[in-house]
């Protein structure tokens, strides 16, 4: 007796589908580092601009620190924790070198706008330029607040003071911590008061706290606290390239590599992480490309829509930097996210297509492209 088309194909659907492994990734780790351009990522420190005396003080020690001979050796001084254990374990896309592109679609290529495509899939032309304006897009993180296994569980420490607005914290009902804003903690946790008290001392106060204080809170409450979704945004490195400074620029990028390493060894020494955790880690935009105009980002400046995209995780096969030309877009973040965690809505609410990632070593081209 011949089947159906329709049954066969639905058989067929079937065991494809069953023959799929079950996905480890339980937990999700976001991290943003703000302005941080795909350049220093795929080939370190620029050596024109480590001889710039117009943005670095000390150009002798800087290029002894992170200066070298090539690409990698320089990107390796300045990202290690990027170049061996993301490049060894997980996956790294965006060096234009290879054709290999992440860029932003929205129209603006500053912030808040990149970060509302970021999370929302969305690329308002017309959405807030920087302004503390409560976004109407629904983000992922409030989708996961909402599903049960994630209520509660879903957290955002950012030391930019907008976010409150870019994630809509009062219609969300996530737990937002951002700029100077107080955490409250339990009488008993000494060292998340005392690095409270440490923040509180702060004076002047910018619209950005210091990276390291995000940082240690949000260290701390994870520990404590066990969230299932955590988004840590950084922006110190946009903050001192708009300032021009290059090697403040560079030595932070390298702090930063530094905080992301202990978070990865904390989430693999913790029984509740360990195995079930992915990071993902990107940025909100690209800069200039050229000395003239690298401090600078938007519409104007050619080179702010391109950016870069790691992830690392259970369930990211480790091919390290991707080397075929492909195409990825912020849009796809947001779905992407959810379908990392087995969460995906079944609609078109976060617009961009996820992010596929097939086997090592395989041509991925068509497979990434957004829509």
């Amino acid at each position: 007796m011949k089947l159906p088309v329709f049954l066969l194909l639905a058989v067929f659907s079937f065991v494809a589908a069953s023959a799929q492994p079950p996905k480890k990734t339980r937990r999700l780790f976001i991290i943003t580092i703000d302005g941080f351009r795909w350049q220093e990522v795929f080939g370190g420190a620029d050596p024109l601009m480590l001889s710039n005396t117009a943005y670095v003080k000390d150009t002798a020690l800087i290029r002894e620190l992170y200066g070298d001979s090539s690409p990698e050796a320089r990107r390796q001084k300045l990202l290690p924790f990027f170049w061996s254990v993301i490049a060894d374990r997980g996956r790294l896309y965006g060096n234009r070198a290879f054709n290999n592109k992440v860029n932003v679609k929205n129209f603006l290529k500053i912030s808040y706008p990149g970060y509302n495509e970021i999370f929302t899939g969305h690329t308002d032309a017309l959405i807030s330029p920087n302004l503390a304006i409560y976004n109407k897009n629904r983000n992922i993180l409030e989708y996961l607040n909402g599903i049960p296994e994630y209520h509660g569980k879903v957290v955002a420490f950012t030391s930019w003071n907008v976010f409150p607005y870019i994630l809509n914290e009062p219609r969300s009902g996530l737990s937002v911590n951002s700029g100077y804003e107080r955490q409250a903690w339990p009488a008993d946790d000494t060292t998340a008061l005392f690095i409270d008290s440490v923040q509180q001392s702060i004076r002047p106060r910018t619209k950005t706290r210091y990276d390291q204080l995000t940082w240690l809170t949000a260290r701390e409450y994870i520990s404590r606290n066990h969230p299932s979704v955590a988004y840590i945004g950084l922006g110190e490195t946009d903050e001192f390239a708009h300032a021009g400074r290059y090697d403040l620029y560079l030595q932070h990028a390298a702090a930063i590599d530094r905080m992301i390493a202990e978070l990865w060894y904390v989430v693999q020494t913790d029984p509740f992480y360990r195995d079930s955790t992915t990071f993902l880690i990107t940025t909100d935009h690209g800069r200039g490309g050229e000395p003239s105009n690298w401090s600078t980002h938007g519409f104007w400046a050619k080179g702010s829509g391109q950016t870069w995209l790691a992830v690392l995780g259970p369930d990211i096969p480790a091919e390290g930097e991707i080397r075929t030309a492909g195409q990825v877009y912020a849009k796809q973040f947001a779905a992407t996210m959810a379908l990392l965690l087995g969460a995906s809505s079944g609609d078109d609410r976060f617009r961009g297509r996820p992010i596929a990632f097939p086997a090592a070593n395989k041509e991925i081209g068509s497979n990434i492209a957004g829509k």
